[in-house]
């Protein structure tokens, strides 16, 4: 028995402080004296005295330096705090633990100190007040980080109360104290009773509470969602309803009403699929206003992602007990929040997001099932698993709030996890639905698509480094007996994976030296694409036809499909001889034997069947030379690529793509489908007949029997006094730097709260090198995706809590920022988003229309950016396109009543100015 832990002190490391800016930094030494130092001798020092600081990989990156020995404040905070949110800067620590914001940078490096302080005193406080077993979990979890060399490991073991060994335990091994989930009976089918309008109203009116404003334009957007809450008539027609819902119409509230009665009434749930990872945790957050005890909400809502997205109790094991000290830290960390965690979700959930920044993602993100090697019932951990868990609470959930890839990938596999889908959904960013459905019915024959196959199938081989990968004989093997043909078709199968490209295929296909038919086949195709690409020593990825083939191309094409034919046939046999286990050994299979057959076969025809059949069909047509029809009109655009990153090759493959990816949707998920609610604030192009047409053919609504239910709801802000749009003409869209001066002044004008867009990531990294020191020097913060070592939620976070900091992004952070208030009152658009003019494209637009196709394109996507700018009824903000070329046919993208003006650049800056200074002031 281990002794009493001593009395808790206050140990803080003997360290200076060090924060970092684009100009200099500021180092608090141990005597307390302040040093302003260049960013030359701050590296050295820094190296040299393992400073406390916030987020060490970004630090680094300012100073220009690999990543170096620190005491890593997030790293104290995800300890103390497991599972909780924190901006991962100097401010974002202090509002976290309620201290006051620094005013400057020896403010900051004064705070971190204070921060150290806080969350030491703050775990010893709390370890003190918790149950034995939670003390002892993170005492000895604690011991071994500091075992290992953990910087904070002798400050939080005294403040523990920790001496010598007597926090040894098991506190890393956490999956042996996670709550094992429990099965229960078969849920029955779901009813059909209808949602009237009323009903709706009504829940609506519960959800807001007595003494909110009323919006009737919400009132009545509810009551038109009910109506894809109606029974449907005939099998294959689903009632769907399309609504535009203008922003602050508050749709979400809207559709939650009639949704969540319908749940109740017919005891199944509604998915509501999203598009962006940020719009689920707003509707995660908006649900506790339907359920605000977090028990009953538990029950009731369950935030359901990928496999892909979820903590790996095996893996982690795995980790742990190689016992490597260079894991500790990482280990330690993960099985403190593992016990915190909600639902074990990685991306996007309870877990920050910078964790996986500080300690590498291999030993972060890396734990979650990427590769499907999950071995199911077979795990030990399998009772405890957090995605069976998730998978078991989806089923009697009523609401299920999912995204719009696996809601696809769903339907099309017939159920994912257990056989099941939905019958009631609600597509909010319904615009990205023809982005989604384009990935999610996709083709790629590519050497990073075969490898990931090789390694399913193979596990992990010589030569392959570090990896984890569990083939499919370990996850097989105890199964094999079942039925006689199993193990020779299973060894037939790992002996024809051999021709899928290994380890190493990148290198030997640059050196001409392919060692089997898939890399026979992508040497070929990249020889063709570097032959036939105009510009082929950019830095860009490359694409051409894949017709006319060069020579040879055509024979190494049917030696792949000849062994992918090789490599599928006993796959098959596998899966078929297991499946038939269920019915033959009905009466002596237990539980878990038939859940591990059901898994392993449904993984098979995903992981492997599937891609293996779709890329022989893809190799037989272009050896035919036959084009891929259906009816006589060409449904799918073949092509070959190089994928490139700052001019070095990644990956070589053959493409397919639906021209129409509305096609696949509309059979797989809308027509098994009873109800579908497809809403957005930027669904139609314009208001008129030819706008819904829009909608219905990007929705997939034209390929429904039944026209569908449209309503639209206007934003009720008044655009024309809220918001300016100007168009810069006398900027050479060009000439970066004309650009980036452009940027530079435009964010002085409105002292922060811009939001830079760009339409290429390079324009974006020639505008930060230009502008980041000004604006520095101004007190305007400036992030940027693609550059910050933070992924884009955590920059989008950051930007939303500094009024005074500005952001550049691209796609991602056009379509998925939500920045309400001061903190976002500036747009500056580079250039009109006119689509990319690739090989896919170019089919989309002689399909859909020529011109009128891309100008619709440009329209959405500036509506969509315009849309950020007011978010609340006391907003107002300006809107600016440095684009001299910007046609009036495109004005449609903004609200009726706003002017669009066009005017010099020194104009563009002082009503800027003059606008956001003096406030909303109507002309």
């Amino acid at each position: 028995m281990s002794a009493p832990p001593a009395p808790p002190r206050l140990l803080l490391p003997h360290a200076p402080a060090l924060t970092v800016s684009l100009r200099g930094a500021v180092l608090l030494d141990t005597d307390g004296e302040f040093h302003h130092l260049p960013l030359a001798a701050a590296s050295r020092r820094a190296r040299d005295e393992c400073p406390m600081l916030c987020h060490a990989t970004a630090v680094a990156a300012r100073l220009g330096i690999e990543p170096f020995a620190c005491l890593d404040l997030l790293e104290l905070f995800a300890f103390v705090r497991p599972a909780r949110f924190c901006l991962p800067t100097v401010k974002g620590l202090a509002e976290s633990l309620g201290l006051a914001r620094p005013a400057d940078a020896e403010d900051e490096a004064e705070l971190l100190i204070r921060a150290a302080r806080t969350l030491l005193q703050e775990v010893g406080e709390r370890t003190l007040a918790d149950t034995a077993a939670r003390a002892s979990d993170t005492r000895s979890a604690a011991w071994a980080m500091a075992r290992a060399g953990w910087g904070w490991g002798t400050s939080v073991l005294a403040a523990l109360g920790v001496t010598g060994d007597a926090g040894r335990g098991s506190g890393l091994r956490v999956w042996e104290r996670l709550p094992e989930w429990s099965e229960h009976a078969p849920e029955p089918p779901s009813g059909s009773i209808a949602v009237d309008p009323i009903e709706a109203r009504q829940r609506l009116d519960r959800l807001l509470g007595s003494d909110s404003e009323q919006r009737p334009a919400q009132a009545d957007y509810a009551s038109a969602a009910a109506a894809a809450f109606q029974p449907r008539e005939q099998a294959g027609e689903p009632r769907l309803v399309l609504a535009e819902a203008g922003t602050g119409t508050g749709k979400t509230l809207g559709y939650i009403a009639p949704a969540s009665v319908w749940a109740e009434k017919n005891g199944a749930p509604v998915w509501i699929s999203t598009y962006t990872r940020n719009l689920q945790r707003q509707l995660d957050n908006e649900l506790d206003r339907l359920y605000p005890d977090p028990g009953t909400k538990a029950r009731k809502v369950v935030v359901r992602k990928g496999r892909e997205n979820y903590l790996c109790l095996l893996n982690l094991e795995e980790q742990v007990m190689r016992n490597r000290p260079q894991e500790a830290v990482a280990s330690g960390l993960m099985a403190r929040w593992a016990l915190a965690t909600r639902d074990g979700d990685m991306v996007g959930g309870d877990f920050p997001a910078w964790l996986g920044d500080i300690l590498g993602r291999a030993r972060t993100l890396g734990l979650a099932d990427r590769r499907g090697e999950c071995i199911f019932s077979a795990c030990p951990h399998y009772s405890r698993c957090y995605i069976e868990r998730a998978v078991r609470k989806a089923r009697r959930a009523d609401i299920v709030i999912a995204n719009h890839a696996l809601v696809m990938i769903q339907a099309a596999m017939g159920g994912l996890d257990d056989g099941a889908t939905p019958t009631r959904y609600v597509f909010d960013e319904g615009h990205h639905v023809f982005d989604a459905a384009d990935g999610a019915f996709s083709a790629h024959l590519s050497g990073l698509e075969g490898i990931e196959v090789r390694r399913w199938l193979l596990g992990a081989e010589e030569g392959s480094g570090k990896s984890r990968a569990r083939g499919l004989k370990r996850r097989a093997e105890d199964l094999l007996g079942l039925a006689a043909e199993a193990p020779n078709a299973l060894d037939a199968a790992l002996a024809a994976a051999h021709a899928l490209p290994a380890t190493g295929w990148q290198n030997r296909l640059q050196d001409g030296a392919p060692v089997n038919a898939a890399e026979r086949f992508l040497a070929l195709v990249r020889q063709q694409v570097y032959a036939r690409t105009q510009g082929a020593d950019s830095p860009y990825s490359l694409e051409t036809e894949c017709r006319p083939p060069i020579d040879g191309l055509l024979e190494a094409a049917a030696e792949l499909a000849h062994a992918l034919g090789k490599l599928g046939a006993p796959l098959q046999i596998l899966a078929r001889v297991l499946g038939q286990c269920l019915d033959d050994d009905a009466a002596e299979l237990d539980t878990n034997i038939r859940s591990r057959i059901e898994g392993l076969t449904r993984s098979i025809e995903r992981r492997a069947l599937l891609p293996i059949a779709g890329w022989k069909a893809m190799l037989e047509e272009l050896i035919e030379g036959r084009s891929p029809t259906a009816d006589g009109v060409d449904r799918y655009v073949d092509w070959f690529s190089v994928e490139r990153i700052d001019g070095r090759d990644f990956d070589v493959g053959m493409h397919r793509h639906w021209i129409d990816p509305t096609l696949p949707f509309a059979k797989t998920v809308a027509e098994p489908a009873h109800g579908l609610l497809i809403t957005s604030a930027t669904l139609r192009d314009g208001e008129s007949d030819m706008g819904w047409l829009a909608a219905e053919r990007r929705s997939g609504a034209i390929h429904l029997p039944s026209p569908p239910v449209r309503a639209a709801m206007a934003s009720p802000f008044d655009y024309p006094n809220q918001t300016r749009v100007l168009v810069v003409s006398d900027v050479r869209k060009d000439d970066l730097n004309q650009v980036a001066a452009a940027y530079r002044e435009l964010f002085l004008a409105a002292g922060g709260g811009g939001l830079g867009l760009f339409t290429a990531i390079s324009r974006l990294k020639a505008v930060h090198k230009r502008i980041a020191e000004p604006l520095d020097e101004a007190g305007l913060p400036l992030y940027a995706q693609h550059i910050d070592a933070l992924d884009t939620a955590t920059l989008v976070d950051i930007f939303r809590a500094e009024e005074e900091s500005c952001l550049l992004g691209t796609d991602a952070v056009r379509d998925g920022v939500d920045v309400p208030g001061r903190s976002l009152r500036l747009i500056v658009f580079d250039r009109v988003p006119w689509p990319r003019p690739d090989i896919l494209h170019k089919h989309r637009r002689n399909a859909f229309g020529g011109k009128a196709y891309d100008d619709m394109i440009a329209r959405l996507r500036l509506k969509q950016a315009f849309g950020r700018l007011v978010r609340r009824a006391g907003d107002h903000g300006v809107f600016v396109l440095l684009d001299p070329m910007m046609p009036s046919r495109l004005h449609g993208a903004f609200p009726p009543g706003v002017a669009i003006r066009k005017v010099g650049l020194a104009e563009a800056v002082a009503e800027t100015r003059a606008f956001l200074g003096l406030g909303l002031q109507p002309e």
